[in-house]
């Protein structure tokens, strides 16, 4: 499981890094398209990661 956590958090902090200011529907597009399937991970959650990547926070935490 941790090794899952850890993927899921460097791939968002590599789309927060590249999509930070973005508007919300590149970021969520990139999110759906470039994070592995975990649960809990659905569209509200997406979006709200996409949110905040779309106002230039990293929600991934590095």
């Amino acid at each position: 499981m941790h090794d899952m956590d850890d993927a899921l958090f460097r791939a968002v902090h590599g789309i927060a890094g590249r999509l930070a200011g973005a508007p919300v529907p590149v970021v969520l597009d990139a999110l759906v398209r470039q994070l592995p399937k975990a649960p809990g991970l659905d569209g509200p959650e997406l979006r709200k990661i996409a949110e905040e990547i779309s106002v230039g926070r990293d929600p991934s935490g590095l």
